[in-house]
């Protein structure tokens, strides 16, 4: 029985694995599109929870139905959000092999808003899979800065985390196949979940 039980663990397991990866490449198929990244984003963020917990199959025709859903609501502002993600791109790689005195000075306002906006981006992830069907992009908005506020820490995690793999997959683009939409996912997954509640069993005498 006991081995019977782990067994089946370990399969439960796979199957996650294999769901996420499989949401992961459509994802790069989907998101070659400028105007279809981010929506293929926020689909796979309403998707994850499910490939996660195994409750829901069908999890494609799932994903596919919140990819009609999030670029039926969402494209322009996305296209934005795509828009102002290269000029960010740009515009800290431009500073960072400048010469002089500006560039310290653009440097220390285009780092930190990077990292405030990943850090909103990340608060949007985390809200997607309780959001309503008609949710628009400013309750979206509304809803992603108060969980911002409410978690500024574990969100300032969350960006380090994100930071560093940008920095990895920079140096190894392959990275990027394999993680672009299921890293920023499971990183947003993970800051909503609930905290846990110490109990008297946590403490130690």
């Amino acid at each position: 029985m006991e081995k019977a039980g782990r067994t089946s663990t370990v399969l439960g397991k796979l199957a996650v694995v294999g769901d996420l990866l499989m949401l992961q490449l459509v994802f790069v198929v989907i998101s070659l599109g400028i105007l279809t990244l981010f929506p293929a984003a926020f689909a796979m963020q309403r998707v994850v929870p499910d490939a996660i917990s195994q409750e829901k199959p069908k999890l494609m025709r799932r994903f596919f139905r919140e990819f009609g859903w999030a670029m039926k609501r969402f494209w322009l502002p996305a296209f934005g959000l795509w828009v102002g993600a290269v000029m960010l791109a740009f515009g800290i790689s431009f500073w960072a092999y400048a010469d002089g005195p500006v560039r310290i000075f653009a440097l220390a306002v285009l780092i930190p808003l990077t990292g405030m906006i990943l850090g909103l981006y990340l608060s949007g992830l985390a809200i997607l899979p309780e959001a309503p069907e008609n949710a628009t992009f400013k309750s979206l908005f509304r809803s992603a800065n108060l969980f911002l506020l409410r978690r500024p820490l574990p969100v300032a995690g969350g960006v380090v985390v994100l930071l560093t793999w940008f920095a990895l997959a920079s140096q190894l683009p392959t990275l990027l196949v394999v993680g672009s939409g299921l890293v920023p996912a499971l990183t947003a997954y993970a800051l909503s979940r609930p905290r846990r509640e110490k109990t008297s069993e946590d403490v130690s005498i």
